[in-house]
């Protein structure tokens, strides 16, 4: 029992120490828990700014998408480009199929047409076909028949054959392609010579 109590005995100096030692293991802790603690709430403020950023950045996405959902102007659907037509919702085979079929030198000049030749659906045709602009000669455009297939009827007109030489400004400028000045020029220039000659040899 002596030797027992020997062991929990001690002086000042290792009174002392124990107490230093007990301080500096109640620091450390104390210390552990601080620094532990620290970075906890510099990832939960930086948390909370990145959900800020992208609140941020989802009201830029929402402000390109809506400049990029442009205003859709009417346009003539034979010279649809490869851009054009992937604003349009065409895909790339009915753009190629278009391409193609101007490529050969064709024109679509209806709705149905386009549909026909790039094969687009019926809800992308009624989307898009409202802006179609053909020219103005579609629209008064005939159907085709064999009547409209007849050669147009040569238009007879009698032409008086007159002397150059008493022919007058009047006369020439009834002729296609002589105007007013060159018709004084004939003249003034047949009155120099004293008149025109012809040789004819038969």
């Amino acid at each position: 029992m002596k030797n027992f109590k020997s062991h929990f005995k001690f002086n000042k100096q290792e009174r002392s120490g124990i107490f230093f030692l007990l301080l500096i293991i109640v620091v450390i802790q104390v210390g552990y828990f601080v620094f532990r603690s620290l970075p906890m709430e510099k990832s939960a403020n930086s948390f909370s700014a990145d959900m800020q950023m992208q609140a941020k950045i989802d009201v830029l996405k929402e402000n390109v998408l809506r400049k990029d959902s442009a205003k859709i102007y009417p346009f003539n659907p034979n010279f649809i480009t490869d851009y054009k037509g992937y604003t349009l919702g065409m895909s790339a085979e009915e753009i190629d199929r278009l391409h193609a079929f101007r490529a050969i030198d064709k024109y679509v000049n209806t709705p149905e047409e386009f549909q026909k030749v790039t094969q687009v659906s019926d809800s992308l045709l009624g989307i898009i076909s409202p802006y179609f602009k053909f020219p103005e000669w579609t629209k008064n455009r005939k159907p085709y028949s064999a009547k409209n297939n007849q050669k147009p009827k040569s238009i007879k007109k009698a032409f008086e054959i007159k002397d150059l030489n008493i022919a007058t400004a009047e006369d020439l400028k009834a002729i296609n392609g002589i105007g007013e000045k060159l018709s004084a020029r004939i003249i003034k220039f047949r009155d120099r010579l004293g008149g025109f000659l012809v040789d004819e040899t038969v």
